[in-house]
């Protein structure tokens, strides 16, 4: 969120800039254009007037003035005379007296503008502009030819008559200088402004945004657990009230995880102690009885009892893991699995169950599970594999990655196996299946571990076992997958 109010600012003050500063560099631009035309029309206009003129004096002063402008600026003047011979003979002629500027200039007496490229200009500008023969000069000129020609004088010569034409080439680098400083300059000073209003846009998006962050900061630990966790009520009136509304779920919440928490200790000291005295009482009552009959029906009861004390057990476990809500802890899984099966491999060694531990030698990355809820997993899965594992059989547990930011554990076994149908039900509270687990199981033994890999944030599946068997695979989340609720 925050780098998209920056963008938003930032593309509002660039369009902003764009709006104001480009049509201001196009007009300085236009009027750099204009204002170089205008001063070369006007010194070409200057030096065609003086060579109008036809004396000597106005002919020496063009030629002074046309080396002053080529010493004082970066432009140079080229005459021709209308019959395309030098008009000035200190002047050089031009290298193309014929081409289609002084064709016009002499022939139609136009003024042509050539600034050689379309888009902004080319390396010079030209400027060609036809020199008139002024009137006393004219008049002069038929004054002579009366006293030469007494006989047959020819009509008085028109006063528009052209005599020549004058060019000025102006080299446009100063041009292009000064045009690239216009521009230069506007874009160094926008991409300024851009940073400022960037700089000032991340300054204003933390402020607006730290009620969010610290919602998500509130909601990312209530989600690990943190049943403490409360956000401040600070920010607009909206986060305000969305804080307030926040902090009374999480509050209510608190309150029935804690009620049920105490139910569950006080239902766990209620339930066990009337079934062990129970179980103390058959066991009194078969020792004083000699009647075959009535021993065979207080063992059934014994043994009714026994498996209700486990029911009771089981249905303990699963409360405390539903009303457990606890922040998840980064854990080396590898470690913990080796140490769960030194725990079990004397049970397994007994019945001549082998239990092999497979996998890379430093494991997955660290897995996030809460305290103890890994060791009662493995304990329920590898219980349930020795229990329906043949004697002399073999346990594999697999340790590995499933993913780029998952670990995975599978515990296989040689035992029956399961088939679909019962693969679906497995994890079903009281379903006991027709194997050996179903003889005197609870039926809740996956249903926990269903309910505290979930609680971490995992998986697990059963599937089939190669060879036979079933496969009981476990996913869990690596210490990178930490939860993110809001990206700002």
């Amino acid at each position: 969120m925050i780098r998209r109010l920056i963008v938003s600012y930032v593309l509002l003050v660039a369009v902003a800039l764009a709006a104001f500063t480009v049509p201001v560099a196009f007009t300085l631009t236009a009027q750099l254009r204009g204002d170089t035309e205008e001063s070369v029309r006007r010194e070409a206009t200057t030096m065609a007037l003086l060579l109008g003129d036809g004396d000597e004096p106005a002919r020496q002063a063009l030629a002074r003035m046309a080396g002053a402008y080529a010493d004082e600026t970066p432009g140079t003047v080229e005459v021709v005379a209308a019959d395309g011979r030098s008009a000035m003979p200190p002047l050089p002629l031009p290298a193309h007296p014929d081409d289609p500027a002084f064709g016009a200039a002499l022939a139609r007496g136009r003024t042509t503008v050539d600034w050689g490229s379309r888009l902004v200009w080319g390396p010079e500008l030209v400027v060609t502009v036809p020199v008139y023969a002024r009137r006393e000069a004219l008049d002069e000129d038929d004054d002579d030819d009366e006293e030469a020609e007494t006989v047959a004088a020819p009509p008085p010569a028109p006063a528009d008559r052209i005599v020549g034409a004058v060019r000025v080439r102006y080299e446009t680098a100063d041009l292009s200088d000064r045009l690239w400083r216009i521009w230069g300059f506007r874009a160094i000073l926008a991409i300024g402004v851009l940073a400022v209003a960037a700089g000032l846009g991340a300054i204003v998006a933390r402020l607006l945004t730290r009620p969010l962050r610290q919602l998500n900061d509130m909601a990312s630990r209530f989600g690990d657990g943190d049943l403490t966790a409360r956000s401040p009520v600070t920010g607009p009136q909206e986060t305000q009230t969305l804080a307030r509304t926040l902090n009374q779920g999480a509050e209510r919440l608190d309150t029935l995880v804690a009620s049920q928490r105490i139910f569950v200790a006080d239902a766990s000291h209620q339930l066990r102690t009337p079934l062990t005295a129970l179980r103390l009482s058959l066991d009194n009552i078969a020792d004083g009885v000699d009647d075959e009959f009535v021993r065979e029906d207080v063992d059934q009861a014994t043994a009714e009892v026994v498996r209700m004390s486990r029911l009771v057990s089981g249905l303990l476990v699963l409360a405390r893991a539903e009303a457990k809500v606890s922040a998840p802890e980064p854990l080396a899984l590898r470690e913990l699995v080796e140490e769960r099966l030194k725990v079990w491999r004397p049970a397994a060694d007994e019945r001549g169950v082998t239990i092999l531990l497979t996998g890379a030698a430093d494991g997955p990355p660290p897995v996030l599970a809460g305290p103890g809820n890994l060791d009662q997993v493995l304990d329920n899965v590898l219980s349930n594999a020795l229990e329906v594992s043949p004697d002399g059989g073999t346990i594999t547990v697999r340790v590995g990655t499933g993913g780029p930011e998952e670990a995975v554990l599978e515990v296989l076994d040689e035992g029956p196996g399961m088939s679909a149908a019962e693969q679906a039900r497995a994890f079903d509270r009281f379903w006991r299946g027709q194997g050996l687990t179903g003889r005197s199981g609870s039926g809740l033994g996956l249903a926990i571990v269903k309910q505290l890999v979930t609680d971490d944030g995992g998986g697990v599946a059963l599937r089939d076992a190669p060879g036979g068997g079933l496969c009981v695979r476990i996913r869990l989340r690596t210490a990178a997958d930490a939860p993110r609720w809001i990206t700002l």
